[in-house]
């Protein structure tokens, strides 16, 4: 009797364990919905039309990189030098999102302007080109970099500059545009092989731009295929400083971080601690007054002014050069009162909305705010180390351009990476 109770146990143990196995399986995810709804009971992609199609998760697109969201403490976290009181500490949660590892480059903003040449007006081209006027000044002689810099091999892989925040939003709409068409739908039915491949997910792709293509004159996949990318635009404000202090790498067994910090890296100094490139600069960014590399044969951080993106070690979200090299547009317009305005999940600064530009003395001179002021962070070339911080904030005007502002593009993440 013995032996028989332990083994009708065994036996149930067995029957739970399967049964359990088995609802495990059934259970209905986004990409996994199953074949029929969990509420009505009713078949999906039936003949009542309701498609909900088994789906695999599209890579990232290029260059991205994965931001797990969370909490962080935002804002300024040295002594305020320029009195403008418009960045104190808060605590706010990012949803996560995807961002470039690199800042745009010149040779990814020329491919931009071949493509517009060939595709869109003579003036909407001259708008798109880049103000390399950014590099003159009648006080020095930078006058070879305001021909060479955008177009000369040797600077391919150097971070555009002289780009404004209108023309960084124009090129993130047509990246958009790009990436969709090197890896959509379309793309795979005519059996094009242009950037990354989805491999047997193109197949899937084609039918269904087939379906798409025979129903209208315009054929557009729908959002509803999840073959449709979302857009590629500028990170917000919150999303760059984020991204930028890296604050996993000071987590260990639990939720509280031991220290927060400075830089997007550990410790106070910008060389870096230990190992064999132990004393070498952490970034590309201007010493004091006249120093912005060192001495001849000892050059600090190897750059006089810009440096090829990947020059710099990655912090721990494998971003590159989110301090120093260029500073860099964020989406935000620019209020000094955004620290109490935004909301503390997924901040943002959008303009014509409460803190109105009305409101500043413009007329009189007595203010600049306008919906055209935006932020840009990060430090540059030309910075002292004050600025390589994530938490500290400037702007300029949305049609302006300088030598020490670049860009890079940001991306929601969808659905779940567990």
């Amino acid at each position: 009797m013995h032996k028989m109770g332990i083994r009708s146990i065994a036996l149930i143990l067995i029957v739970l364990l399967a049964a359990t196995s088995c609802s495990k399986k059934k259970r209905p995810t986004s990409l996994k919905p199953g074949k029929e709804s969990s509420k009505t009971g009713l078949a999906y992609n039936g003949k009542d039309g309701f498609e909900v199609k088994q789906y695999k998760a599209l890579p990232a697109g290029p260059d991205l990189v994965y931001i797990e969201g969370g909490r962080f403490t935002m804002g300024s976290l040295e002594e305020e030098v320029m009195g403008r009181r418009d960045n104190p500490k808060r605590t706010v949660s990012i949803q996560s999102f995807y961002m470039d590892q690199t800042e745009v480059a010149n040779v990814h903003y020329l491919e931009y302007l071949n493509a517009v040449q060939r595709d869109s007006s003579e003036e909407f081209y001259a708008k798109a080109l880049p103000d390399t006027t950014v590099w003159f000044n009648e006080l020095s002689f930078n006058d070879s970099y305001v021909t060479m810099y955008l177009r000369h091999p040797g600077f391919r892989l150097y971070p555009v500059v002289g780009v404004s925040w209108v023309q960084a939003n124009d090129y993130s709409a047509w990246r958009t545009a790009a990436v969709s068409q090197a890896n959509n739908t379309a793309g795979a039915a005519a059996g094009k092989k242009k950037g990354f491949s989805f491999g047997k997910k193109k197949k899937a792709a084609a039918a269904e731009a087939e379906a798409v293509a025979s129903s209208g004159p315009a054929p557009q996949l729908r959002i509803e295929s999840g073959y449709v990318m979302p857009p590629y635009r500028l990170p917000t404000e919150a999303e760059f400083e984020y991204a930028a202090i890296a604050m996993i790498g000071t987590q260990y067994s639990d939720e509280n971080q031991s220290n927060q910090r400075i830089y997007p890296w550990d410790g106070s100094t910008m060389r870096n601690p230990r190992g064999r490139k132990q004393g070498t600069m952490l970034a590309n960014f201007k010493r004091g007054p006249g120093d912005y590399a060192g001495i001849a044969g000892k050059s600090n951080d190897g750059a006089i002014i810009t440096q090829e993106i990947r020059s710099y070690p990655a912090n721990d979200n494998g971003l590159y050069d989110m301090a120093g090299n260029v500073s860099e547009w964020v989406y935000d317009v620019y209020r000094p009162m955004s620290n109490t305005d935004v909301n503390d999940l997924n901040s943002f600064r959008r303009d014509g909305y409460q803190d109105d530009a009305k409101n500043y003395d413009t007329k009189n001179s007595n203010s600049i705010i306008s919906d055209n002021l935006r932020v840009y962070k990060g430090g540059s070339w030309s910075d002292v180390a004050y600025w390589l911080s994530p938490g500290t904030r400037r702007y300029m005007d949305q049609d302006s351009a300088t030598a020490m502002v670049g860009f890079r593009c940001a991306m929601i993440a969808t659905g779940s990476r567990k």
